[in-house]
């Protein structure tokens, strides 16, 4: 597993995380204020009826894709038993110089989630290559109107040339304001001349 360290979000300086609220306290919030209600509307408050139970986790990933155009999408169920553990063990191949993004399907259960995000650290024979971090927003708890969300991470490029090419160990983190941790993996890929 990457150290700690390499998992860090970065914070911007000054920064404080608001007071976490109730759902019912959001909604009662400013209730008059025009931006306010436009702002929970935004988010999907009050849009048909919950669907995550009490006790259930209050952010489920469901899947990850590698999205690359012409192609059939790699998908990563994650809502299987035992599919996150097996991840580390079964890489896929992309493609040198290929161009690619993320998409990841979520469910939100009970209570607001406040600036979700997600790191993610590669390296390649013990060295770090590179970190990224892409902030996916906030979003209220799923309803029968918006059984889940999905959300699609900027365009990358694979490495490409003879020193790219080769086997590559990552590790991901999804966690939100609070620092409270939904899903941490490992997995790994090759980079190939071919798909």
């Amino acid at each position: 597993m990457a150290d700690h360290d390499d998992l860090a979000a970065t914070r911007t300086e000054g920064f404080k995380v608001g007071e976490k609220k109730k759902l019912d306290e959001y909604n009662k919030l400013d209730a008059d204020d025009e931006a306010m209600v436009r702002w929970k509307a935004s988010l999907g408050l009050n849009q048909g009826e919950p669907i995550g139970k009490p006790g259930d986790p209050n952010c489920v990933i469901k899947s990850l894709s590698l999205v690359v155009d012409g192609r059939p999408d790699v998908t990563i169920d994650l809502s299987s038993a035992g599919a996150v553990e097996t991840l580390k063990d079964k890489p896929f191949t992309i493609k040198e110089g290929a161009k690619f993004h993320i998409k990841v399907l979520f469910q939100v259960n009970n209570e607001i989630l406040s600036g979700l995000k997600y790191l993610q650290v590669v390296k390649r024979k013990g060295i770090r290559v590179s970190k990224d971090e892409e902030m996916l927003g906030s979003f209220a708890p799923n309803t029968t109107q918006k059984p889940i969300y999905e959300k699609e991470f900027n365009e990358e490029e694979a490495p490409s040339g003879m020193l790219a090419r080769g086997h590559y160990n990552a590790v991901s983190r999804f966690l939100d304001d609070d620092d409270h941790d939904h899903l941490i993996f490992e997995w790994s890929f090759d980079i190939a001349k071919d798909w």
